[in-house]
């Protein structure tokens, strides 16, 4: 039987989800890229394993607990380490916003990650090992910010989420810690931050500038070390000290 673990990626086939996908395989994890479409993760699997990385794609909704089911049952080797990263967006002013909208956005930040974190643990529980499950939440589930209603809302009980999975799985090894990335520059907000409004916001962060993709990456890979034993229930903000910068 082999000794490499296992990773779970959730909201893997672009941005954030798959460079985590491509980071963990590089710390030797086997990976499941988890997401709606197949076809998007299938892809990223082949380049991980072409660069000497371990990697499969999983057809997963994280929105719907048949798919969630389905995608474990199928699952040759359970995960040992979870990355719950599936999101979306969800702006417009709170006003205007519709109740299609609003669902879509918990549904999928929210509830999601229970169902997925709750099949996580269920397994990690009968095999007797523990296991570590990383939400990546937001400095929005910690302040609020205008226009992002629905986002901040499900931010901000991803945090609590992450308390309480933390709190009633302890017993069983499993921790549970929240990654809140800052504003973080992916291709898709690149050109925002060149405009006069993308540039007056990095000027509020602290450090002057955008969060990278590699920025995440030593905070991730301490919530699931072995060093972090004795870390469980944490809001770890990755953000220039945009928190704490002055109202």
């Amino acid at each position: 039987m082999t000794s490499q673990k296992t990773a779970l990626v959730t909201g893997a086939s672009s941005g954030l989800g798959a460079h985590f996908g491509r980071l963990l395989a590089g710390q030797g994890y086997h990976v499941l890229l988890a997401a709606r479409r197949l076809d998007k993760v299938a892809d990223l699997a082949s380049q991980i394993a072409l660069t000497g990385g371990s990697a499969e794609p999983l057809k997963m909704d994280v929105t719907n607990a048949a798919s969630v089911d389905a995608a474990f049952e199928a699952m040759i080797r359970p995960p040992d380490v979870v990355i719950n990263n599936a999101g979306v967006a969800g702006d417009g002013a709170a006003m205007d916003m519709t109740e299609e909208v609003f669902d879509m956005v918990i549904d999928t930040n929210l509830k999601g990650v229970f169902l997925v974190s709750q099949a996580a643990a269920r397994s990690m529980k009968a095999r007797g090992q523990g296991g570590a499950i990383v939400n990546i939440a937001s400095i929005l589930g910690l302040r609020v910010a205008g226009g992002v209603s629905a986002y901040t809302a499900s931010k901000a009980g991803l945090v609590q989420l992450t308390k309480a999975h933390a709190l009633e799985w302890a017993r069983y090894g499993i921790r549970v810690n929240a990654l809140c990335p800052g504003y973080i520059e992916t291709p898709l907000n690149r050109e925002f931050f060149e405009t006069e409004a993308g540039k007056a916001l990095i000027r509020r962060i602290p450090q002057r500038r955008l969060g990278q993709l590699a920025d995440l990456d030593a905070p991730l890979l301490m919530l699931l070390s072995k060093g972090a034993a004795y870390v469980t229930g944490c809001a770890l903000p990755v953000d220039g000290g945009h928190l704490v910068s002055s109202l």
